[in-house]
């Protein structure tokens, strides 16, 4: 990016159905970049201890900071950043919590920090608004599931290493064309 002029993003989040290879895309991004990928479920701040999620968070961000460049990667993001309000009795729940100290903590990043957060969810209809706002998670890249002509390219790969007298090719072909889409 800076090679280029470009600016660096803060945050992308990759969107689509399971199984299309969200986090495989964002780990060969990683790998292109040639810079460490540092990678966290969401559902791995959610604790039922108060301060823990929140605290992950801060420890998450500072491990990125200390290895930057970086791709820092929260799959399922859905898990802490599920839109706020509506079920907790007074105060805070431990997800918002959490979800707050994550929203912190990117505005606390810039363009220099050399940090790209990447997030990837199944349900960015559920995502609090405040995640998808500029300098946070405002470039959405839509994974869909892979055309059959893609299915076919997959299945090519898996079987190029099999030592038989099979057209690979065609048998690449029919494999995509009994498998959804």
């Amino acid at each position: 990016y800076i090679d280029l002029g470009a600016k660096i993003p803060k945050g992308a989040l990759l969107t689509g159905p399971p199984g299309t290879g969200k986090t495989l895309l964002a780990k060969a991004t990683a790998g292109e970049a040639n810079v460490p990928f540092i990678t966290v479920s969401g559902s791995e701040f959610l604790e039922m201890f108060v301060g823990v999620g929140p605290s992950r968070v801060r420890d998450m961000f500072s491990m990125a900071r200390k290895h930057a460049p970086c791709i820092l990667f929260i799959d399922e993001i859905d898990a802490v950043g599920r839109k706020r309000g509506g079920r907790s009795f007074g105060g805070h729940s431990e997800q918002e919590n959490t979800l707050n100290q994550l929203l912190v903590e990117m505005d606390g990043f810039n363009t220099t920090t050399n940090v790209v957060v990447l997030a990837a969810t199944n349900r960015v209809d559920i995502l609090d608004k405040a995640l998808l706002r500029p300098g946070r998670f405002d470039r959405q890249i839509f994974v869909p599931a892979p055309d059959i002509k893609g299915r076919a390219s997959i299945f090519k790969v898996h079987l190029s290493p099999l030592k038989t007298s099979i057209n690979k090719d065609n048998l690449a072909r029919k494999m995509a064309a009994l498998t959804p889409g």
